[in-house]
Formats: structure tokens, C-alpha cells, sequence
């Protein structure tokens, strides 16, 4: 692999996430203080045990083979960007990409939730996108749940004789409808509808989402096969040793 091309892809991709971010304050992550206190307590509960998971599945491929850190950090990268071009939303509010697809598909689900975690963190924190006291419940929605659904995808697919590249775009496209679907279910569950209770909130908010996170979802499986054509043309060695079992 030509290491300086995938740390430059690397460096190209925060550039741009730099000068492309949405000064918008209100995305399809929850807002800070938006949930009340026991469901920022539960969802914390649920999330803090794949992220200690996750951390031992990182130490273990970065102990092993250290080499792949770089397609981490592309991992990474490409979570930060897509996540953070928030696109306005006929709503009133704002959608994005997830882009945990990729990074589910090459280290794992639980490694992914690491990743994805950092990333809403950074945002959280430098962006006003999503909050500190609602991590929890947006870890689980795009860190825990996303990459699983992509990597369940990706593993089942792979056993068939389905094309790969179809395969990573189904991965990245469920997984980021997955995302916004549990979103919508947290939305749901700590504000039912008043007549309708928790389903009907839950259909609102999913009829509000998938508005424009459908097309974000199939501009998210295209891109991500786009990373994937570029790392299998120069990441050979990186991709094989993960397909080994890091």
C-alpha cells in the first residue's frame, strides 16, 4: 500500500470537514438537555458496556498489527465528515450521514462504537451537535446500533454471491436508516403521544426523518463504496490482514 496517499486521503477528508460544517446547532443527534433524566441514565446504562467492548477489540487489532492505524484514522475521518455536513430539512431541523458503515465492515461493530463515540464527542463538544448528557442516547442510536446492523449485513452478505460493492452500499445504506430509526424510537419512548402514546410518537418521528435521510442513506452507501474501490486498490495489505481475523 502507498501510505502517503491514505494519509493524504486522511488529511483531505478533516480539511474538508473543517471548511464544510453546518453552523446549525440543531441536528437528528438529540440536544443537549432534551431528554429527561432517567432516559439519559438508561441509555448511558446500555451504552457504556459496548464501549468498554469496544476499547478491548481496539487494543487488541492496534497490539497486533499496529500498521492498520493509519486505516483507522480513515475510518475515523470519513465518520467525522459524513456525520457532520448536516443538510437543513423541510422539518425545521437537520439530516446527516452516519458513515459508521465502513468502519464496521473493516474492524467490527464494537470497534466502530469506539470510533463513533469519539466522533459525537468531538461534535458534541466542538460543533454544539448532539450533547454530553445525550451521548449515551447517541452512541446507541449511530455507535452501537449502526455498526451492528452493517456488520450483520456485511457478514451475511458476504456468505452469498451477491457482488461485494453491493454488499458494503446495503451495508452503509441499512445502517445509517437503522440509526435513525432507533433515534426516532428514543424520541418516542421518552415523549409519547398524548392520545396515541409511544407508536404513534415513534411513526411522527420516523415520517419526519426519512424525508431526506432516505436519500442521505443512498448518497452514504455510494460514497462508502467509493472509499472502499480506493482501499482495495491501495490498501491491499491492510484489507487482507483483516480479512484474516485482527
Amino acid at each position: 500500500m502507498n501510505k502517503w496517499k491514505l494519509a493524504l486521503l486522511v488529511c483531505c477528508l478533516s480539511i474538508y470537514f473543517t471548511f464544510s460544517s453546518s453552523t446549525s446547532t440543531f441536528a437528528m443527534h438529540i440536544m443537549e438537555g432534551f431528554l429527561p433524566v432517567k432516559w439519559v441514565i438508561f441509555w448511558w446504562i446500555i451504552f457504556l458496556p459496548f464501549f468498554i467492548l469496544g476499547l478491548r477489540s481496539l487494543l487488541r487489532v492496534t497490539r497486533k498489527n499496529p500498521e492498520l492505524k493509519l486505516l483507522m484514522a480513515l475510518s475515523g475521518a470519513f465518520t467525522f465528515v459524513l456525520s457532520a455536513l448536516k443538510i437543513p430539512s423541510v422539518t425545521g431541523s437537520s439530516s446527516h450521514p452516519t458513515g459508521v458503515g465502513l468502519g464496521a465492515v473493516l474492524f467490527g461493530p464494537l470497534a466502530m462504537t469506539v470510533m463513533g463515540s469519539i466522533v459525537l464527542l468531538f461534535q458534541a463538544l466542538l460543533l454544539a451537535h448532539g450533547g454530553l448528557t445525550t451521548l449515551g442516547a447517541n452512541a446507541v442510536s449511530m455507535a452501537v446500533v449502526g455498526p451492528l446492523v452493517a456488520y450483520g449485513i456485511y457478514c451475511f452478505g458476504m456468505k452469498t454471491s451477491i457482488s461485494q460493492r453491493l454488499i458494503i452500499f446495503l451495508a452503509a445504506f441499512f445502517s445509517d436508516l437503522a440509526t435513525y430509526v432507533v433515534t426516532s424510537f428514543q424520541l418516542a419512548l421518552a415523549f409519547p403521544d398524548a392520545t396515541g402514546g409511544i407508536s404513534a410518537s415513534f411513526l411522527k418521528f420516523v415520517g419526519i426523518f426519512a424525508i431526506t435521510q432516505i436519500p442521505l442513506a443512498l448518497t452514504e452507501g455510494l460514497l462508502t463504496v467509493i472509499v472502499w474501490n480506493f482501499l482495495c486498490t491501495y490498501s491491499r495489505h491492510e484489507l487482507e490482514q483483516l480479512r484474516k481475523g485482527v
